[in-house]
């Protein structure tokens, strides 16, 4: 049985990142489906819900900054990350998706799924993903056949520039 997809962006996207929880937003609470997020909505989110969320938020445009731009367009997209973030992130047509529920694996052969935190992919193994993940350190874990990372939260402490630029090496080599 196919698992239904829950969260924001474009439902065919290439780069999916999973995390346990929506923003406590009443209009985000029962989530049926991957809806794309408009244009402004990401500055709405972030002051509902403050830091956390824009953290989230921007260390996802930077991330999609520092793939590899041969296979991936989004920094050709805009001029900078922020401006990514602001105009693109998470929309309709932006192959980007931020999912609150299980990865669905394999989706499909070019599709990158990355779950953001250990403890989250600790869960989502617990509830039945079925992944084998070899890890690479405390952080990190790889399962190239399902095209499937684990790396630290979306956050600038936990994920800072470095181990974003490890992040993206490691999605680089899933075509390798």
């Amino acid at each position: 049985m196919p698992i239904l997809a829950k969260g924001f962006g474009d439902a065919n996207a290439g780069i999916r990142v999973y995390i346990a929880k929506p923003p406590p937003m009443a209009e985000y609470g029962n989530l049926a489906m991957v809806q794309p997020l408009h244009s402004g909505e990401i500055a709405l989110i972030n002051q509902a819900c403050g830091n956390g969320w824009r953290k989230v938020f921007n260390v996802y445009a930077k991330m999609l900054f520092a793939l590899n731009p041969t296979q991936f367009s989004f920094s050709q997209q805009a001029s900078s990350w922020q401006q990514y973030r602001d105009t693109f992130l998470l929309q309709g047509a932006s192959s980007t998706a931020l999912l609150f529920s299980m990865p669905e694996v394999p989706a499909s052969t070019k599709t990158v799924h990355i779950i953001a935190g250990r403890t989250h992919a600790k869960a989502l193994l617990d509830a039945g993903l079925a992944a084998q993940l070899s890890w690479l350190n405390n952080e990190f874990a790889v399962d190239q056949h399902n095209r499937l990372l684990v790396c630290p939260y979306f956050d600038y402490r936990q994920l800072n520039n470095e181990k974003l630029a490890f992040l993206a090496q490691l999605i680089k080599a899933l075509d390798d």
